[in-house]
């Protein structure tokens, strides 16, 4: 325990504790009968002092090394309310936990020798206690049943007490006796942050504790679940409610179309191009079918050009009724549009009809003496909505279809049952669900939750959530090149859990230009192949990963997720000591000396990284390592949530009602107000 040698070894007995009896032992002796010792009064007195501080000081380092063995196993119950959890303006709080130096990776790679494995394995009697636990359970005896509540009992008088159900290696963080408050500067959050682990590690936990904070702190709040977790919009709920602001809380969720909020992802854009884009990516784009999607896409663009030129607002059940039935679309324009322009249009398709119409071929349509007008007249020389419409109207209807076959079966899909309603949402007065644009929810700083329900339908989950990143993003570019309205800025918290489910060109779009418009967005996800698997190349999913600057990695499985953080952290040497003995013949036996021996400990250092994929690969839930604050290594341990006393709805759906009643009866005072 001495400072300033070159080699620390807490992996020992506690010596000191041997030295510290023997003094008080001799305190007490000379204490009793100093005359024995021919010691007067005073001396003696001086001595035992001397000697009690001497004990003192080995005792609390014996004690220090026991602590330490204790805290390989066991660490101090860390259990918090989210209300108990520090809020800061400047800081975002992580978790309690120590910064990771070299020194920790040493005392890691000593325990994992061989000759210090009793230190990292539980003792005999807690083995036996779980052993003697399991043996009560089978026969089922009263008095042995008693006896095991006893071993099993979770209480610091218990020398064999259970060990928390984490799993993992303790001792990972146990390798440091000290703790604080580990945060992270909301300057670098900027810079936006990766989430890994594996299912069940604590994912959910953390992203509880941040979105709990953000909440409080008074920020825009988007929390993006494909799954649809129920226990993190019951937090959302709770920490909405305690701050006062479940007025400012809005719900869509596509699990529970009923009682969800509504959204049209598609009707806010700066160019009439993204709407195409935002359906038109959903299409798979590799080999044959990347000449559809562009189909798919013009098709789409035509439309949407056509339904802003209507002064219609474009929505997937507008798209799916007129690449089905275009025509009709062409018809409305040239009565709204082009007979404005026209007053003697109506005459000049009477003239047409007469001219052209012949008895063996039957009456012309309105549609033929339509297009036939605008080609004669040359009416779409100048219109490009119209000249595009015509086109496409002269498409034989089943190339027209071909050509169509990958985009009708999307839209299908988003404009049929109740999910249609969320997503297409018409100006119903009667209809309580409140809807929402992003622009609205920056504006008056909102909480969104967004439910995914992935779980039921991916396709529609991946749609629906990519098509929402674009108009994110496309707001994030507007806010970017104008600022925000009055000059007011604003922190926009996005968190996505498993982000890998929605990630596309449109989050990288988001990731790129989010900084700028001050979005904060934090991913969560389990493993890199799962991102690789969903953008098709390593490259793209390196594209977003780069984007990601701060990592927190809890407990993974995939050792090249692992390797991901490990990539990233230097090397630090670690200290080897090997012992040599050995013995020789002596070259001058006349000298009296047979033969030479020795014994010695050689200290030798080899460079290894301060984290190894093992480490990462054993850790107990709700503990990560953080890579933050420009490359720093943080290693910190989640708190335990204590039981909500908040009384939430009992279910989801009661839940998603009570919040659209607030934001019925809010509008209604609103336009009460207006009127008055």
């Amino acid at each position: 325990m001495s400072k300033g040698l070159a080699l620390e070894n807490l992996l020992r007995p506690p010596v000191e504790l041997y030295s510290a009896t023997c003094a008080i032992f001799l305190a007490i002796v000379i204490s009793l009968y100093p005359m024995i010792f021919l010691l007067t009064n005073e001396y003696a007195v001086l001595i035992i002092l001397c000697l009690l501080s001497f004990a003192s000081l080995r005792g609390y380092q014996g004690f220090k090394i026991i602590r330490y063995h204790k805290h390989l196993h066991r660490l101090p119950n860390y259990q918090v309310s989210m209300d108990e959890i520090p809020v800061s303006q400047k800081v975002l709080f992580l978790g309690k936990g120590f910064k990771w130096l070299p020194i920790h990776t040493q005392r890691l790679r000593d325990l994992n020798k061989p000759e210090n494995n009793c230190y990292a394995e539980p003792s005999r009697y807690y083995l036996k206690a779980r052993a003697f636990e399991r043996y009560a359970e089978q026969c089922n005896r009263y008095v042995l049943n008693q006896i095991a509540k006893l071993t099993a009992k979770d209480s610091w008088l218990n020398p064999v007490r259970p060990l928390p159900p984490v799993g993992g290696l303790p001792a990972i963080h146990g390798v440091s006796m000290h703790e604080e408050d580990i945060t992270m500067p909301l300057m670098d959050r900027g810079n936006h942050t990766l989430v890994m682990g594996t299912t069940g590690v604590g994912k959910t936990r953390l992203a509880e504790t941040l979105i709990s904070q953000d909440i409080r702190r008074g920020d825009v709040v988007i929390v993006i679940d494909p799954k649809g977790d129920t226990e993190l919009l019951e937090r959302i709920y709770i920490e909405s409610l305690n701050c006062g602001r479940l007025n400012e809380l809005m719900i869509f969720h596509l699990g529970f179309p009923k009682v969800s909020a509504k959204y049209n992802p598609i009707s806010n854009f700066t160019k009439i191009t993204e709407v195409a884009s935002r359906v038109a990516n959903q299409l798979p784009g590799t080999g044959d079918s990347s000449a559809f999607k562009e189909f798919g896409w013009r098709f789409i663009n035509i439309i949407s050009q056509t339904l802003v030129a209507l002064e219609m607002t474009p929505s997937y059940k507008t798209l799916r009724k007129y690449i089905y039935d275009i025509d009709d679309l062409l018809e409305q324009y040239v009565e709204k549009v082009i007979k404005r322009q026209y007053s003697d249009f109506e005459d000049w398709i009477t003239f047409y009809k007469h001219e052209n119409e012949r008895p063996k071929k039957g009456a012309l349509t309105r549609l033929s003496c339509i297009i036939g007008v605008v080609e004669d007249k040359g009416l779409d020389d100048e219109d490009t909505i119209l000249k595009s419409l015509v086109q496409t109207c002269r498409y034989e209807r089943s190339y027209y279809d071909k050509i169509t076959a990958s985009l009708a079966p999307l839209l299908d899909k988003l404009s049929t049952g109740e999910v249609a309603d969320l997503i297409s949402p018409d100006s119903n007065q009667d209809d309580v669900r409140p809807t929402f644009e992003w622009e609205s929810v920056i504006k008056n700083r909102k909480i969104i939750y967004i439910g995914l329900d992935a779980l039921t339908d991916a396709n529609v989950a991946a749609a629906v959530g990519n098509a929402m990143l674009a108009d994110l993003a496309s707001v994030a570019g507007y806010i970017y090149k104008f600022g925000f309205e009055g000059n007011q800025s604003r922190t926009i918290c996005l968190h996505v859990d498993e982000f890998n489910e929605i990630a596309s060109d449109e989050f990288t779009q988001l990731l790129n230009k989010g900084r700028g418009a001050g979005f904060h967005i934090t991913a969560y996800t389990q493993t890199i192949s799962d991102l690789e698997v969903r953008l098709g190349t390593s490259a793209k999913a390196g594209q977003n990963l780069g984007n990601l600057n701060n990592l927190i990695m809890l407990r993974v499985k995939e050792p090249k997720t692992a390797e991901l953080l490990i990539n990233q952290i230097a090397e630090v040497p670690v200290i080897d000591v090997t012992a040599f003995s050995g013995a020789n013949d002596a070259a001058l036996p006349d000298g009296g000396v047979y033969f030479n021996s020795s014994n010695e400990d050689r200290l030798s250092t080899t460079d290894d990284t301060m984290v190894t994929v093992n480490d990462l690969l054993n850790l107990p839930k709700g503990q990560a390592f953080c890579l933050i604050e420009g490359g720093q290594l943080y290693k910190i341990r989640m708190p335990l949530p204590k039981p909500a006393v908040n009384d939430i709805p009992p279910s989801t759906t009661q839940l998603m009602q009570q919040v659209n009643i607030i934001h019925h009866s809010e509008c209604n005072d609103k336009f009460k107000q207006q009127e008055n």
